[in-house]
């Protein structure tokens, strides 16, 4: 008789459990007294501390937490049935929620907003004497990405022979470096030319980055200057530096029929702050010193950098986007003015549908979802991991009572608090951290500690 037992190669989705990670046990280990030491340790290298960070990181700290909530998913054909815990869907700082975004952006910018013409990614980024600013007043980043359209739009439009030339850009905020020091900078997919009001392409010469290096700066400077960070001297000193900080970088042509190409540039430029695979988190019982510390090792994996515990989570946490802050922008004919217009026409928007404010049913947004869970992990969490079959969602668990009963009644009820603040002795912060005791759920319910791979991949490819 054959076993319906799934085997390892038939993709069963696998609920997460972050709680057992290296990151978040970092986290949770050091967050409350992050807050309570800001102010005399890192106030004066990252401006003062916000208050919306904690929300975030409460938030993350109970997402995936089955007593939070969840939805009961069931198979119609053996009855087997589990809970899957409801996310925090926390940007920027969940590697799991962020990474579904990633995905779900990826595949919205190709289909809805992207023209079926050639692209090229730009990468313009600025020197390190003028990051603060930015890092003090995060209104800035949204000038930075003004600043670098008005000069890529005004270089793709030269090269048209027409009057209406109208170029399309997205362009994306990043805020981490290699080792998650704050270092703004922005990821543009630009067309590799122009439109004009026909509805035809006009496709530009082979574009040089380094002759844009020159009008972005003066353009910084300028915003700078207007917003009061910068005055006439401090321009005048740079202005004479030999090597600008100034730099702009170009990639090689996507075409239109180079989907998946596109596609993951799209997430490329959208992915998580946080690598989970190249940080290595030692906790205080497990050093001479009693203090905790994380490796963070570099994209190539050649090199790492040792960080106290805390002094990695400061720095994690300056990347934190503010409550409503948009760190992508669209801008000439990809901007939502645009497409909103060319949707109002007779014709539409018909080369590629440019979708607004999305209306979907609860039933299509449903299917969406595990679409985009299958995408991320290359599994489908409505496979049944008996027999392989159909499995569907039949209830949503919210309410606190029902909640515990429920996980009484499975024995998965734990009670968990986040562990105190670490005490300041001699000098040193002593921590006893608890052994997490790991409750098995079944043979097939942990997920690979790891769930950034594929942001892994794509830094390989478009870094």
């Amino acid at each position: 008789m054959l076993s319906t037992r799934p085997t390892l190669e038939q993709d069963v989705y696998r609920p997460r459990r972050s709680h057992l990670s290296p990151y978040y046990q970092c986290i949770e280990a050091h967050f409350e007294q992050l807050e309570g030491t800001w102010e005399d340790r890192y106030e004066r290298s990252y401006g003062f501390w916000r208050p919306f960070v904690m929300d975030v990181i409460y938030n993350y700290l109970d997402c995936g937490d089955l007593h939070f909530g969840f939805a009961r998913v069931r198979c119609d054909g053996c009855g087997h049935e589990y809970l899957l815990p409801f996310s925090c869907k926390r940007r920027h700082f969940c590697p799991s929620c962020h990474q579904k975004r990633v995905v779900e952006f990826g595949e919205w910018l190709y289909g809805e907003v992207l023209k079926k013409v050639p692209h090229r990614q730009w990468v313009f980024s600025i020197p390190k004497r003028l990051r603060i600013y930015f890092l003090y007043d995060r209104r800035l980043l949204a000038k930075l990405s003004q600043c670098a359209w008005k000069v890529l739009s005004t270089y793709l439009k030269q090269g048209a022979s027409f009057d209406d030339a109208s170029p399309g850009a997205v362009i994306a905020v990043q805020t981490f470096g290699d080792y998650q020091n704050f270092n703004p900078h922005l990821h543009v997919i630009a067309t590799d030319g122009c439109f004009y009001d026909n509805g035809g392409f006009a496709m530009g010469p082979e574009p040089r980055a380094s002759d844009l290096e020159e009008a972005f700066r003066l353009e910084v400077f300028k915003m700078l200057k207007k917003e009061g960070k910068i005055t006439d001297s401090i321009i005048e000193n740079m202005m004479g530096w030999h090597h600008s900080g100034f730099n702009v970088y170009c990639g090689e042509r996507i075409w239109p029929s180079n989907s998946e190409g596109l596609e993951r540039l799209a997430q490329y430029i959208v992915r998580a702050p946080i690598s989970q695979e190249r940080m290595i988190y030692i906790p205080a019982v497990e050093t001479k010193d009693g203090v905790a510390r994380v490796i963070y090792r570099s994209k190539d994996g050649k090199s790492s950098k040792t960080f106290t515990a805390m002094d990695w989570l400061a720095q994690l946490v300056t990347h934190i986007p503010n409550k409503g802050e948009q760190l992508v922008r669209y801008y000439g004919y990809y901007s939502n003015k645009s497409r909103g217009l060319r949707k109002k026409t007779a014709a539409g928007d018909d080369l590629v549908p440019a979708l607004i404010e999305a209306e979907i049913s609860a039933e299509e947004f449903r299917r969406n979802w595990a679409r985009l869970i299958k995408k991320v992990y290359h599994a489908d969490p409505l496979v049944c991991p008996k027999c392989s079959g159909h499995m569907r969602i039949i209830s949503f668990i919210e309410d606190k009572e029902t909640i515990k009963k429920i996980l009484v009644h499975l024995g998965l009820w734990e009670t968990r608090n986040h562990d105190p603040p670490l005490r300041k002795v001699d000098m040193r912060y002593i921590q006893d951290i608890p052994k997490i005791k790991e409750k098995v759920y079944d043979d097939f319910s942990q997920l690979t500690p790891y769930e950034d791979e594929y942001s892994q991949v794509a830094e390989e490819q478009y870094s």
